[in-house]
């Protein structure tokens, strides 16, 4: 088993690859091309292709995204030391992915890249920050067990899964695997249910990759009421504790609501301007795991990942301007800032 000081890496991310496209569009355009308002769609090639001709000739900007790969990115943002597994093609898209990932410091697996299309999302944002995104997958949708870097994991403090993966048998095979992996050296694992389409949608296959519990889960209020049909926060909370002993429920303005064995605490929102949500739940897994690996507590780290996504939907984008963005919001936080390995 690998101990504490041989770990090269604080999170060790497995999830999408997806090159990102943001719009800013109206209510009207979410109702006429009937798209699901606050929503992932999982869409196919034509589908991505026609809806980014109805949105041809609007600005837009493309960034390297994917739920956990936003997360490994806010690690590394903050100081820390991230990997992340996904699978990309050798097209253009697959290129500016792991540039990106590179260029933010964050490791990844290098190899020869199949032939095919890198997964792509488009982000449609309405005035009021709330984003609806359809999401093509591409090559993603084959990401599998050869695409896992052992050696990386098992010299990883957690191991992050994304939730979106559960649409994938391939994928779901390769988060089985890795997921062993993590449990015989000792890695702590912790996944996200991303979205609220994939508990309605993909149950069976969310409930295949959370196997026998996590250690850490993150979801938001409406995935918590759905995962366990209820309308009562109180009830889902409850329930919640039989998947992982710790659990953060991000309440949008509200806050956040802190699950551990010794207590369940809400943790006040930090005040923002909403702009853009998207990325706003990336931030946070990435923040908090970020704050528990230097050493927070849990309601710390909340406290520290809930400051994180407020600054974050006061921006365009799932991701802050600049490093200067990062450096501040950790000034509140004791712990290793930027330890070197």
């Amino acid at each position: 088993m690998s101990t504490n000081e041989s770990r090269a890496y604080d999170v060790y991310g497995i999830g999408n690859a997806l090159v990102d496209f943001e719009y800013r569009v109206s209510e009207e355009f979410l109702r006429d091309n009937d798209i699901a308002r606050g929503h992932t769609t999982l869409v196919d090639a034509a589908q991505m292709a026609d809806i980014r001709e109805r949105l041809d000739g609007r600005d837009t900007r493309r960034t390297s995204g994917g739920s956990a790969a936003n997360t490994a990115y806010a690690v590394a943002a903050f100081g820390g030391r991230a990997f992340y597994a996904c699978r990309v093609a050798s097209d253009e898209d697959g290129g500016f992915f792991l540039r990106e990932l590179a260029d933010a410091g964050v490791g990844s697996k290098q190899g020869e890249r199949p032939e095919g299309v890198t997964g792509r999302c488009v982000s449609m944002v309405t005035p009021d920050a709330e984003r609806s995104m359809f999401t093509f997958l591409g090559i993603s949708e084959e990401l599998c067990p050869e695409d896992l870097d052992h050696q990386a994991l098992a010299r990883s403090r957690y191991l992050h899964i994304e939730g979106y993966l559960c649409s994938s048998p391939t994928a779901r095979a390769a988060v089985a695997e890795a997921r062993e992996a993590a449990r015989a050296e000792g890695v702590r694992v912790s996944l996200v249910i991303s979205d609220p389409a994939m508990v309605h949608f993909f149950r069976e296959g969310l409930e295949e990759m959370l196997g026998n519990g996590v250690d850490q889960l993150f979801c938001n209020e409406e995935e918590a009421l759905t995962w366990t049909k209820t309308d009562r926060l109180d009830i889902a909370a409850s329930e919640m504790k039989d998947i992982a002993p710790y659990v953060n429920i991000t309440l949008g303005a509200r806050g956040s609501l802190v699950i551990s064995p010794r207590e369940t605490a809400e943790v006040p929102g930090a005040p923002a301007q909403a702009v853009d949500t998207t990325g706003a739940g990336d931030m946070y897994g990435g923040a908090c795991l970020y704050a528990l690996t230097a050493g927070a507590s849990p309601t710390e780290a909340a406290r520290f990942a809930g400051a994180a996504a407020a600054k974050t939907v006061s921006v365009f984008g799932a991701r802050l301007p600049s490093p200067t963005d990062y450096r501040e919001l950790l000034a509140p936080l004791t712990g290793r800032q930027g330890r070197s390995a």
